[in-house]
This record gives structure tokens, sequence and C-alpha cells, in this order.
């Protein structure tokens, strides 16, 4: 698949992106059904509407690639996927039906193991982020196109991250002190992706947890605006693993932090 494929088939999304934020907002809006899954997390009408409209756009576009979603038992227990989608309908499902605003909608694009294009929505912050290629992640908001390159938007002498918890456990503790994190922030979703991206924040550690859906439009938007993404032993960070589960994760805005 080459650059031209990948930029047609990213751009082609963008505005069912945009139309299933709405499509969010709008039930959630009415008042959600929500019920707890067998794991023991949330789901609501809206993630599976959500997953219904960027899933049936994705098949149009690539019907010869499986999808994996969070919401459907569709291709997970495929062995050995290389070539395949990655879609969080809602990510932050707690943060969308608390009407609290950093919830996403999500869809990565994997080729040989590796996330080569993204898309991330955030409709209640109105932020849209895609990357189809290094040098090629863009922020979409106000009708403003931007060009993303983990460019610092912070004070020299400060090394901000944002973190899943309030509390940091002692093995991201450590990484913060090599690193000299200075300060940390708070914030669900894969939105944390899309931040150190545009350089709002420096990076993100996370010991092994989640799922792949929940990085892999956020490891492509991060790696096409600059960014780098290893586990913990600065290993490469590939898809397609024995149930889909992340390894641990340091995302940077800049290998010298």
């Amino acid at each position: 698949m080459n650059e031209v494929n990948l930029k047609n088939i990213v751009e082609a999304q963008i505005d069912t992106f945009l139309y299933a934020g709405n499509v969010a907002i709008e039930l959630r809006n009415k008042g959600l059904t929500k019920e707890i899954k067998s794991d023991g997390t949330p789901v609501s009408n809206g993630d599976l509407a959500i997953n219904k409209i960027i899933t049936k756009k994705i098949l149009e576009l690539t019907p010869d690639l499986p999808i994996v979603s969070e919401e459907t038992s569709h291709n997970k227990s495929a062995k050995d996927l290389a070539n395949f989608w990655l879609v969080d309908p809602i990510d932050g499902t707690y943060d969308y039906i608390n009407n609290l605003d950093e919830f996403t909608i999500n869809a990565g694009l994997i080729i040989n193991k590796k996330p080569v294009a993204g898309l991330i929505y955030a409709p209640a912050k109105k932020r849209m982020f895609y990357s189809h290629g290094k040098d090629m992640a863009y922020e979409l908001t106000d009708g403003k196109l931007i060009n993303l390159k983990c460019n610092n938007k912070n004070r020299e002498d400060s090394i901000k991250f944002v973190s899943y918890s309030n509390k940091i456990k002692p093995e991201i503790e450590k990484i913060y002190k090599q690193i000299g994190v200075t300060d940390f922030v708070r914030m669900k979703s894969s939105l944390k992706f899309c931040v150190i991206a545009s350089g709002e924040f420096d990076g993100y550690v996370a010991e092994a947890r989640a799922y792949e859906w929940d990085i892999a439009a956020g490891h492509a938007i991060i790696v096409g605006a600059g960014g780098v993404i290893t586990d913990f032993g600065g290993n490469e960070i590939l898809y397609g693993k024995e149930d889909f589960k992340n390894p641990s994760l340091i995302l940077k805005r800049s290998n010298n932090l």
C-alpha cells in the first residue's frame, strides 16, 4: 500500500469521523442506554452506533482487510494478523457516559504489524487528528489544518507528561525520574497521544495494560508527527499479538527528552 493510497484512505474517512462525532453527542444528549460487559467495563448504545458507522466506511474503502474492534467479536480469535484495522469506537467510555469531554473515536491501520495510518476524533472538543505517514500527521480544528511536528509548546525548563491516573506506580515514577518529568496531568482516552503529537505535552508512560485498539491510531499519529514510542525495554511496538494485549509503553515527543 503506497503513500498515495494511504492518504486517500485516511482522508476519505474524515467526514465519516466528524459525522460519527455528531451522532455520539446527539445520542448522549438524548440519554444513553448502558450496560456492563463481561470484563467489567461499561458500554453504551453510542459505542455500538459509532462502531457501525466507522466500520461500514472502512469496509467500503478496504474490503479485503479484516477489522478488529473493541465492541465486536469479529476477527479477535484470528492468529498472526499482519494487515488489518484496529477500531475503538469510543475510547474513554466513562467520560462519554458521564458527560465529560475527553472521549475519542479511533481507527488505526496496521500493515506488516506496524501502524501506518490513524484517525482520532474528540467530538466534545471538536479536535480531529489523523496521520498517513512520516511528517504527515495533522490536526483539523475550526476549519484550520495544522501539520503536527511534536514541537514543544511548554517552557524549556519543564517536562510535562500525561498520565491515566493521579496515582503514579513506582516503576513509572522511576522512569519519570530518569527522564526528568517535572509535572503530570491525568488524561483519559487516546487524546493523550494527540496532545503529545501537538506538542502540548512531552510524553506518557504506562505499564502493560489495555489493548491494541486503544493505542494503534495514536501510535500512528505520534510517529507521523516525529515522536517515538517503545516499551520499557526500548523495543518497537508491534501489533497482532496474542489477545491483542499491549506491552508497557513509553511515548515521547522527542528522543532528546
